[in-house]
């Protein structure tokens, strides 16, 4: 019974936009060693938590949580294709035991996962096929979104069925922290706009060019100074990165949506991800975080970080 945790944050333009100096090659490297520290741990088991940016998941039914039986990458972003290695049955245990203690989520037998699960899965394992992994998709996009407290819950009860197994369990959180990426908002923008955050999957293949063109040149702009979108939030990331390295699962807990999105943009929404992942860690008494890597990346439109931790009374993990 070991579990490992690594958080990272994600983003599409690191294949479509370059940071000055040495910066990209860097965030690589980091990423590099945190994939041989999952290749050395050879996970019996992934549990994903992961956002959606209405790729997969759309206002004509939008759970808060949601976890996948059966998953395919939507192949956004051209990161990574073809399905996820999901262990079925396990999925459906972990429903069940959710639904046991009170977490009512939905379950997808046809999952459509983006870069939000697709890229960490591919920077730290190299494959989207290499370790049985669930997926559970938290709503951090379309509003209302669930509570942090609500989300900290989820983690709970993951953790709790996790803590029964047996397994190696490479808990992953993807998203965040400070960004605001273009996205609309459902009653902000005109009728045709509003149909694609309803009904929008599986667009043509101009239509995903154009939309990703935009942020493309939203990451650009920022770039040179531009005030196209909230900026990135350093002082609330760094702030962030030590509640979870110091276990407050608390404060976590009391976050809420309206003053993440004045401190980190749309984006920093995100952090529920990394919320639950951690909430699940904790399941497993005190846990020991170590940082490896931050840094406010303006032409990737992220404040960019990664942490990895592990119970304090594991070893060999």
């Amino acid at each position: 019974m070991t579990i490992k945790l690594i958080c990272t944050s994600h983003t599409p333009l690191m294949d479509f936009c370059s940071p000055p100096g040495t910066t990209e090659k860097h965030v690589r490297q980091v990423f590099q060693q945190l994939a041989e520290q999952v290749k050395e741990y050879d996970p019996e088991l992934i549990v994903i938590f992961a956002p959606d940016h209405f790729n997969g998941f759309f206002y004509d039914l939008m759970p808060a949580f949601c976890v996948g039986v059966r998953a395919n990458a939507v192949g956004d972003w051209d990161i990574g294709n073809g399905p996820l290695n999901v262990p079925e049955n396990t999925a459906k245990d972990l429903i069940s035991a959710l639904y046991d203690t009170g977490i009512d989520v939905a379950q997808s037998w046809r999952m459509q996962a983006d870069h939000g699960f697709v890229q960490p899965l591919m920077l730290l394992c190299q494959d989207l096929q290499r370790y049985p992994t669930i997926p559970v998709f938290i709503n951090c996009t379309a509003s209302p979104l669930p509570t942090c407290r609500r989300t900290v819950a989820l983690g709970r009860a993951i953790g709790q069925f996790l803590f029964k197994t047996d397994q190696r369990v490479l808990l992953l959180g993807s998203g965040g922290l400070s960004h605001d990426p273009p996205i609309s908002q459902i009653g902000q923008v005109p009728p045709e706009v509003e149909e694609g955050l309803i009904a929008g999957r599986n667009p043509t293949k101009e239509a995903r060019q154009r939309r990703q063109n935009r942020v493309i040149a939203v990451g650009e702009s920022l770039a040179r100074g531009e005030n196209v979108v909230a900026p990135l939030n350093p002082q609330w990331d760094e702030e962030l990165l030590s509640i979870f390295c110091s276990g407050d699962i608390q404060r976590l807990s009391s976050l809420t949506s309206g003053g993440i999105a004045i401190q980190g943009g749309k984006g920093g929404q995100e952090i529920r991800c990394w919320i639950a992942a951690f909430a699940a860690l904790s399941v497993y008494g005190e846990y020991k975080a170590q940082r490896h890597y931050y840094q406010p990346i303006k032409e990737w439109l992220a404040g960019m970080a990664m942490v990895s931790a592990q119970p304090v009374n594991q070893t060999g993990a």
